[in-house]
């Protein structure tokens, strides 16, 4: 396991990315921060028995990744090897048991690859995915979170998409999206228990993006192993006391000079949701954010 510093204060950690995001995006060069990326001709150009491995961080979420891990059972990649990696919490219950019922299926070309980790290090979400980088086998690794849904084609669509393209970042062109959904809406009440379940695709709408971000980020293999995932970026390696807000996408497409490449792939699906399961029930915090998000919508 990578070596993590522990628990800032606070104020430093936040003081640490504004510090990130306002100077050193703009003032140092980015060969300081990151191994040299290998050059296009040194990439894997792929066109056949391709692999992919999506990964998710998940606490406080186990309705959500149970219609993500559905997904891969009802909808498995008939063109690609998929490894399916969630980084989790053992005090987490409600993902632990979603965790252990997947485990005993066997949806083809898929497995499942569980990581455990401390609490600190689960709420710095560059933490599991720089780890995820370093280690990958696949020709691709796409960095998502446990409220994306892979439905039918999608992984297919996908791997035709990518075949003999060597650039570092990808993303999806299009998303099917529900509206802003509160916490007593039925479609997140549903998996009172771990179990397979399928979406009504007509409860989503179509929705454009322009860059990758977030939970749409699809890079490539060799690159994701050459620099991981801000492995140099202190303040997105530093474990935390409770989750933070990410950034830590805007400061990898600054390592990769890159803002993504639009694909046309099937089937990505989102869940939005008012409550925001990563903060304390009925916090302060919680209720603010929840706020924001209905002003939002």
């Amino acid at each position: 396991m990578l070596k993590t510093k522990t628990y800032p204060p606070s104020r430093f950690s936040r003081l640490s990315i504004l510090f990130f995001r306002f100077f050193i995006q703009r003032f140092l060069p980015v060969s300081w921060f990151r191994a040299g990326l290998p050059t296009q001709a040194q990439r894997h150009q792929k066109t056949d028995n391709l692999s992919l491995e999506i990964v998710s961080h998940c606490w406080q979420y186990s309705n959500m990744l149970t219609y993500q891990l559905s997904s891969f059972v009802n909808h498995p990649p008939k063109n690609l090897s998929l490894t399916v990696t969630v980084f989790y919490s053992i005090e987490d219950k409600g993902t632990v048991d979603t965790l252990a019922y997947f485990s005993t299926l066997s949806p083809k070309n898929v497995t499942w690859n569980w990581q455990p980790l401390a609490n600190g290090k689960l709420f710095r979400r560059g933490i599991g995915r720089n780890i995820a980088a370093l280690t990958t086998k696949s020709d691709w690794i796409w960095y998502t979170d446990c409220d994306i849904i892979f439905h039918e084609n999608c992984l297919d669509s996908l791997a035709e998409q990518v075949k003999g393209k060597t650039d570092s970042l990808y993303f999806p062109r299009q998303e099917y999206t529900t509206e802003m959904l509160a916490e007593s809406d039925p479609m997140l009440q549903a998996n009172a228990k771990p179990q397979v379940v399928e979406i009504k695709s007509e409860n989503f709408s179509l929705f454009s993006r322009d860059k990758a971000k977030g939970a749409f980020q699809i890079v490539h293999g060799d690159v994701a192993r050459a620099i991981g995932y801000c492995g140099k970026l202190s303040m997105f390696q530093t474990e935390s006391d409770r989750w933070r807000k990410t950034y830590e996408d805007t400061a990898f497409k600054w390592l990769i000079n890159s803002e993504g490449i639009p694909l046309e792939i099937a089937g990505v699906f989102q869940i939005r949701h008012i409550k925001k399961g990563r903060y304390a029930k009925d916090s302060w915090i919680s209720k603010v954010r929840s706020k924001i998000r209905r002003t939002q919508e």
